[in-house]
């Protein structure tokens, strides 16, 4: 074995290997934990057998004279025992430590990401979340540990006076000292990690609280330690796997290929990095987001059994109708089936209705997003709905959904005189599609608008519909690349309604950035609100109390969405939204930590829907709201608004029960 390979295998390569460099002049830690060792003394001792059978001990020093000591078998036995027992316990263990070779300032500063990790995030968490969020936490923070641990022992310790006083005991402590402290850290991060857990579910009810859940328990919150463990020593792993694999590279090119050590470890480190962002940016990438389209594409091919193919020549999907049912998708096919019928919308608004249009163009209708556009347009002339008081365009989010509450707010508003048209761009889940197909939804809002608006426009201006534009989440962001900005959209458009729009969207952004002084992050006013409004609830759409001109934006936004609040500059950054008072429904303990909040908040990402209305990205009936807002009718009056209400809850409840 090389002395490279002798030194890595010390306790400490962790520190060094997860620095860019490495100290072949540091020394080695000292040995793990083992059993101590006792200083040789003047006189040693053998044992003796006394005439009446017992075995006693008599010392002898160092001229060859002896003294019995008189003990007994039973004596002896009993002396000997705990140290046996002893030397078997400290074997355990340093036989235990060497496998695992933790290094324990890394621990140490693991404990501290994972105290912060704790904190309360802008969702409830469950366990398991809490588990995975502190155990990543920890893992960075355990690589911090390494590197400040070597950054220390190459740059800091060699400057400092060894002959100092108190600094050789601490450079060089002794084995019972060095043991009693790595202990002290095994057990106070085991402990303290339950401790703050326990703190943490405190803090987990207090935000069920605000949202009207039920409160977890602090024993079931107990299990994310084991969580975080389990994830912390994964991570690790990964990391030493890697580092073996860039040990392995040195090795080739020094000694096979003659390449001087100063060279061959950042070569290796160059190539193992390479390989690895190719890896996962290239290959793994277009192979784990080809399987996902492929899993999700069998997923869009079912039809919920509550979804019938539609006879209404005013529905997509019907024997009428230029996009076949079978190439809607199972959102498509949901959209055009569960729409509420004339006699449903006289029934709920006491006044005659008409049987609202809806166009929907699936991934299989059309070959290109453009062809799906125009196949639209198409459907919109066959159904006559340039003909009809209101055309809403929406851009759907991932799979093709659109929301059922959003749809027949507007239908029930107008008495069916409406008509809605709806694309589908991807298979995928509206999370992977904002990793992979944010481009495809951008794509897809700017030709569906554009096409629709071209036709719209060559109607004498007397006889158009009111033309709105709608999207929630990864939708509102497609729908905003139609737009340049808000003088396009005063041009092109009769008002606009977005809801929990992601942080990456183009204009909520510079609206955002531009805000009014004094006014907050998470309810921003923009230009007095001439034109543009950001509402959590429906009174705060009065905001300011100035005249609002057409045609109008709203953005519907929860203090609590993570969607729109997720941004990867939390990593190093603290938002404003951190810094100005907390929203109604945001714990009061929130703070910002460097890296960590990106975590949470990332996992929040996972639960945005797992909370009640009003809550999360759960935004409920508030839709109601937006379009009363936005394009209220002539005859709206509180007792419609209450009737409507009333039947999307109704609507909402038998759609939760048969989808």
């Amino acid at each position: 074995m090389t002395a490279d390979e002798q030194q890595g295998d010390e306790h400490g390569d962790d520190a060094r290997e997860a620095a860019p460099g490495r100290d072949e002049a540091t020394e080695p830690q000292a040995a793990t934990v083992s059993q101590p060792v006792t200083e040789p003394d003047e006189t040693t001792e053998r044992e003796a057998t006394e005439p009446d059978g017992t075995t006693g001990r008599e010392e002898v020093t160092a001229t060859g004279e002896s003294t019995d000591t008189g003990e007994t078998d039973g004596q002896a036995a009993r002396a000997a025992q705990p140290a046996s027992l002893r030397s078997r316990v400290w074997a355990v263990a340093d036989r235990a430590e060497r496998a695992v070779n933790p290094n324990y300032p890394g621990l140490v500063v693991a404990w501290i990401f994972f105290l912060w990790a704790v904190s309360p995030s802008l969702l409830p968490r469950t366990w398991l979340f809490e588990g995975l969020v502190c155990g990543i936490s920890a893992a960075i923070g355990y690589g911090v540990g390494c590197v400040l641990e070597w950054a220390f022992k190459k740059w800091v310790r060699p400057r400092l006076p060894e002959s100092a006083e108190g600094l050789a005991k601490l450079w060089h402590p002794t084995e019972t000292t060095r043991a009693v402290g790595k202990a002290a850290i095994l057990v106070g991060t085991i402990v303290g990690a339950a401790l703050v857990l326990a703190r943490s579910a405190r803090w987990q009810r207090d935000l069920e609280l605000l949202m009207g859940m039920t409160p977890t328990t602090t024993s079931s919150y107990l299990r994310a330690e084991l969580v975080a463990a389990v994830t912390l020593g994964l991570v690790i792993a990964a990391y030493r796997l890697v580092r073996w694999l860039i040990r392995l590279i040195v090795r080739l090119l020094n000694i096979e290929w003659r390449v001087p050590r100063n060279i061959a470890y950042p070569g290796a480190v160059i190539v193992v990095a390479v390989v690895a962002v190719l890896l996962f940016q290239g290959v793994l990438a277009k192979a784990f987001f080809s399987v996902a389209n492929s899993a999700f594409s069998l997923r869009n091919d079912k039809t919920s059994p509550s979804a019938v193919q539609p006879q209404l020549p005013e529905r997509s999907g019907s024997p009428q109708s230029l996009a076949p049912w079978d190439t809607l998708g199972s959102e498509g096919r949901w959209f055009v089936a569960t729409a509420p019928t004339a006699d449903r919308i006289a029934q709920v608004t006491g006044k005659p209705a008409r049987e609202p249009i809806r166009v929907y163009a699936g991934l299989d209708s059309a070959n290109t997003q453009q062809d799906i556009a125009d196949l639209v347009v198409r459907e919109l002339d066959r159904t006559h709905a340039f003909e009809r008081k209101v055309l809403v365009v929406v851009t759907t989010t991932g799979t093709g959904w659109v929301d059922s509450t959003t749809a027949s707010s507007i239908e029930y508003m107008y008495g069916g005189d409406t008509a809605i048209a709806a694309t589908q761009y991807s298979y995928l889940p509206s999370v992977l599609s904002f990793l992979s197909d944010r481009q495809k939804a951008t794509e897809s809002g700017n030709a569906v608008v554009h096409a629709v608006h071209e036709r719209w426009a060559q109607l004498p201006p007397g006889r158009r519909p009111k033309l709105l534009v709608y999207g929630e989440s990864l939708g509102s962001q497609g729908s905003e690349g139609a737009f340049t900005g808000l003088d396009d959209i005063r041009t092109m458009v009769d008002g606009v309604l977005w809801v929990g729009p992601p942080n990456s969207n183009r204009i909520w952004s510079q609206l955002v950035q531009r805000r009014d002084p004094g006014t907050p992050e998470i309810l921003p006013i923009y230009a007095d609100g001439l034109i543009v409004r950001f509402a959590a609830t429906a009174p705060e759409l009065g905001r300011p109390d100035r005249q609002w001109f057409d045609p109008r934006v709203v953005y519907l936004q929860h203090a609590s969405d993570p969607i729109v609040w997720w941004s990867p500059d939390l990593l190093f950054t603290q938002p404003d939204w951190l810094k100005e008072p907390r929203g109604a429904d945001v714990s009061k303990s929130i703070r910002w930590w460097p890296i960590v909040t990106f975590w949470q908040i990332s996992a929040d990402l996972a639960n945005a829907q797992g909370v009640p209305s009003g809550h999360g990205h759960r935004y409920g009936d508030l839709p109601l709201d937006g379009w009363v807002a936005v394009a209220q009718p002539q005859d709206w009056n509180p007792d419609l608004e209450r009737s409507i209400r009333k039947a999307l809850d109704e609507d909402i409840t038998w759609e939760y029960a048969h989808k």
